[in-house]
């Protein structure tokens, strides 16, 4: 008998999953949502419960990344639910401030076959004072001892990134830095900008270039960045957005991944889904906008697959095709300008 049944159709696989597992941090730095928005911030992890509804689509994601908002090391069982993951053949990362690390933690790190351990920079000379709460030195000196631990064992991971913020005030400093990194052992450093600014006094501090002449200058140190670290044996990869360059692929990945937020509601990205008990303000291009988040779902309410297969979460995705996006994406820095 001939078999007319419909051909199963595969379960979609994702490039990652973003799991904001805590919202508490260590450090109070000056360009964070966390520290200018702290009376209205909501300190908490997110509730085991909604972990759970997410083991079924592990297996089918290539990453996940433990990190939103906050410390991800503050989490409890952080090394529990690393261990748990793992199990089910999806590869784990994580950034940190580098403040919380022992040598246990390295341990447990290399025994986990994490696989990758970003730190958080912000620049050499004013760093302490710009990511306060954390010390360059220590943080130079916990990425050396976890990149000496990884080469006494003879393993290729953790990859060791830094996720380097780069300031306007820390343009011209910013060649000296790859040299450095590749000194204490990093593998990569990845370049990002103040793409949200959550007060207009730092407005300032967002390398958005004001026109060609500018965007020249700041490419040009941007490759002599790369250069250097090319010497140095580290890759580097920036993102630099300018307005009169927009293109319809967000650096978020938004079309094959998501971000889950502590209080287990579903965005596209960290930047769509605060942990604020209100709605503050933002600069945007030097206006003072009004903070809307973009829910898609909620996971204390609906599966994983109920919430990517709504309606709601199809159209957002269908909006990029359509060129039509929802309106948080529509003057967002992600979609602007070049990434290398």
């Amino acid at each position: 008998m001939e078999d007319y049944s419909l051909p199963t159709i595969p379960e979609e696989r994702f490039d990652w999953l973003q799991l904001e597992i805590t919202s508490h941090c260590n450090a109070a730095c000056v360009y964070c949502p966390r520290t200018v928005y702290r009376q209205h911030w909501d300190n908490r992890h997110l509730d085991p419960d909604v972990i759970e509804r997410l083991f079924p689509v592990f297996p089918r994601t290539e990453l996940i990344y433990l990190q939103g908002w906050g410390e991800p090391l503050m989490y409890p069982d952080f090394f529990e639910l690393a261990r748990r993951i793992r199990a089910t053949g999806s590869q784990v990362g994580f950034t940190t401030n580098g403040m919380l690390l022992n040598r246990e933690k390295m341990e447990s790190i290399l025994d986990l076959g994490i696989y990758v351990v970003a730190f958080s920079l912000a620049g050499l000379e004013h760093n302490d004072q710009i990511r306060q709460g954390t010390r360059l030195e220590e943080v130079l000196r916990h990425l050396h001892a976890l990149a000496t631990l990884r080469e006494q064992r003879g393993s290729k991971l953790p990859r060791l990134h830094i996720a380097y913020m780069l300031l306007r005030s820390g343009l011209e400093e910013l060649p000296q830095v790859p040299p450095l990194l590749s000194r204490h052992g990093a593998d990569e450093m990845v370049i990002s900008t103040l793409d949200f600014v959550p007060t207009p006094e730092l407005s300032g501090e967002a390398l958005i270039p004001r026109d060609k002449k500018e965007l020249g200058r700041i490419k040009k140190i941007l490759q002599q960045t790369i250069k250097a670290g090319r010497r140095s044996g580290l890759a580097v990869h920036y993102h630099l957005p300018y307005p009169w360059k927009h293109n319809l692929y967000c650096t978020e990945n938004v079309l094959r991944a998501a971000f889950i937020g502590v209080k287990g509601t579903v965005s596209p990205c960290t930047f769509t889904n605060l942990p604020v008990t209100t709605n503050p303000t933002f600069a945007r291009q030097g206006e003072k906008v009004t903070y809307e988040p973009l829910i898609l779902g909620d996971l204390r309410q609906s599966s994983w697959e109920e919430i990517w297969s709504s309606p709601l979460y199809q159209s957002f995705r269908a909006s990029f095709r359509q060129k039509e996006l929802f309106p948080p994406c529509r003057e967002c820095p992600k979609l602007w300008g070049e990434t290398v």
